[in-house]
C-alpha cells in the first residue's frame, strides 16, 4: 500500500458517514460521535482499493481493513465510525482533526513517520508489474524502454516507478484509482501498470485472468501497511496496537485474512 501523497489538500465535497446504528453500513460498530469516555474514533478510508476497502453492489463498505478495524474495536472495547473520502484528502483530514485514524492500506515509510504516527504493521505487501497477457517482464530496467507506465496517483506504485523513471518523467501515466489505471492497460493506452500485488491480484481475479500477466519483481522488496494517527497521538496508537495483538492471539486476524486472501 501504498506510498501515497500525504501533503494533498483535503478533498472538496461531501462524504458519507457509515454507522451501524444509523443503518447506513452494517459493517460499522459505531454510533454517532461523542466525546470524553464515549468517544467514537472516526476512521478515514478510501473505498477504491479492493480487497482492503471497497463497496458492495448495494453500497456497503467492505474489505480487509474494514473487517480488521471492526474486530479490533470489539476486542479493544472502543467504537469506530468510518468516513469514506477521496484518498488525496485523507491525511489533511487527519491532521485537522476530522479523522482520528486512517485505515486505507497505507505503507509505513520513514518519510511519513516524520509527520504521522503508525500502528504496528498489520499486512506485508510487495509491488508487482501488470502487463498484457502476451508480454513478458523480467526487470525494472525494462520500464525505461516503455512509452507509458500506468500508476494510481500518489500510491506506492507511483513513487516506485518514479525511482526508476524519475519523478517528472512523462512516461508515467497517473490515474485516480487502480481500476482506472488497469483499464488503461487493458485498452492498450499503456504498456504496463504498477501497484500493490494484493490489489492487482484481486482485480485480475475478478476481471479476467486471461487478459493479463502479473509479474513479481524481486527488486521491489517487501513493504508493510500500518494504521495512521496524528503525530504524537500515543494513546490512540497504543489502543490500536493492543487490540491488534488481541485479535492476532485469538485467531480472529487469521480468519479475516483467510476471508480475503485464501486464494
Amino acid at each position: 500500500m501504498k506510498i501515497k501523497h500525504w501533503l494533498a489538500a483535503a478533498a472538496i465535497g461531501s462524504t458519507l458517514f457509515l454507522t451501524a446504528c444509523g443503518g447506513n453500513d452494517n459493517n460499522s460498530t459505531s454510533t454517532p460521535a461523542q466525546t470524553g469516555a464515549d468517544k467514537i474514533y472516526i476512521v478515514g478510508t478510501n473505498a477504491e482499493f479492493a480487497p482492503f476497502e471497497s463497496r458492495t453492489a448495494n453500497g456497503a463498505l467492505t474489505g480487509f481493513d474494514v473487517d480488521l478495524i471492526n474486530a479490533m474495536a470489539k476486542a479493544g472495547n472502543f467504537k469506530v465510525q468510518f468516513k469514506d473520502q477521496p484518498w488525496d484528502g485523507l491525511f489533511a483530514s487527519l491532521n485537522n482533526g476530522d479523522l482520528d485514524i486512517v485505515a486505507s492500506g497505507v505503507t509505513i515509510t520513514d518519510e511519513r513517520k516524520q509527520s504521522m504516527t503508525f500502528s504496528d504493521p498489520y499486512f506485508d505487501i510487495s509491488m508487482m508489474v501488470l502487463t498484457p497477457k502476451a508480454k513478458t517482464f523480467h526487470s525494472l530496467t525494462e520500464l525505461n524502454s516503455m512509452h507509458r507506465v500506468a500508476v494510481a496517483t500518489g500510491q506506492t506504485g507511483d513513487l516506485a516507478v518514479q525511482k526508476v523513471l524519475g519523478a517528472q518523467s512523462t512516461k508515467i501515466a497517473r490515474f485516480d484509482s487502480v481500476p482506472l489505471a488497469i483499464k488503461e492497460l487493458e485498452n492498450g493506452g499503456v504498456e504496463a501498470m504498477v501497484s500493490d500485488g494484493a490489489v492487482i491480484s484481486n482485480y485480475v481475479k475478478a476481471n479476467g485472468a486471461d487478459k493479463f500477466t502479473i509479474n513479481k519483481v524481486p527488486e521491489f522488496g517487501i513493504d508493510h501497511y500500518g494504521f495512521v494517527v496524528r503525530k504524537g497521538d500515543t494513546a490512540t496508537v497504543e489502543k490500536l496496537n493492543e487490540a491488534l495483538k488481541k485479535i492476532r492471539a485469538s485467531g480472529e486476524y487469521d480468519k479475516i485474512y483467510a476471508k480475503y486472501f485464501s486464494n
